[in-house]
């Protein structure tokens, strides 16, 4: 289960009580497990690319780069992820950090995870 505030002990005790109560043990034997699906695993279905719209994630793109950025948008094709990279303007001594939106396809990546940051 997840939720855009968050997913709490008591929903996941709320829902497994549900669902005990709507199964019989006399006619089947279960084991049943109800869980959040954690704060650092990949992104499975649109909603969670849309609550997580401003928040800063990782991607792993199938040709193997693994980016850092802010989730700009998310929509039902495609999802926008603002990076920042050192730029070397002409005639600059140094280099500066330039932002840049880079788009994906959902079929262009491994995965998404929200990027948990403890500063």
């Amino acid at each position: 289960i997840d939720h855009k505030e968050g997913v709490w002990i008591e929903d996941c005790v709320e829902l497994s009580r549900y669902i005990e109560s709507r199964l019989n043990r006399e006619e089947e034997d279960y084991e049943l497990e109800v869980g959040s699906a954690g704060i650092g695993q990949p992104f499975k279905v649109l909603q969670q690319y849309i609550n997580h719209v401003g928040c800063e994630v990782e991607v792993l793109t199938k040709d193997g780069r693994k980016l850092s950025g802010v989730l700009k948008e998310a929509d039902e094709q495609h999802f926008v992820v603002t990076i920042s990279k050192k730029v070397k303007e002409e005639g600059a001594k140094r280099p500066k950090m330039m932002d840049e939106d880079l788009n994906f396809t959902y079929e262009e990546i491994k995965y998404t995870k929200y990027l948990i940051s403890f500063k």
